[in-house]
């Protein structure tokens, strides 16, 4: 029978982040005061949590975040609905 050794997950993208920090960029708009970021080296997730504070995505936080952008669009629909039925009056 074979072994199979567990292969190490070293990359230097990793390294890079490990030593000098992430870079992280914005890659969703979940709402006014909560945002999705993505490092640009590694592709490691983090959000705001609700201090404004970077937090790493967790699929907890994944489906909190999920669920709130559902909400605030839905809010953000109704509010522009309710402007269109002002203006046509």
């Amino acid at each position: 029978m074979k072994k199979h050794t567990p292969r190490s997950s070293f990359s230097v993208s990793k390294m890079y982040c490990a030593l000098f920090g992430h870079n992280y960029v914005m890659s969703k708009h979940v709402t006014h005061h909560i945002k999705e970021y993505t490092c640009t080296h590694c592709g490691e997730q983090a959000t705001t949590n609700s201090r404004g504070r970077l937090e790493v995505m967790t699929p907890k936080l994944k489906e909190i975040n999920d669920a709130l952008a559902s909400v605030h669009e839905k809010k953000i629909a109704k509010s522009k609905n309710k402007i269109n039925l002002q203006a046509a009056s």
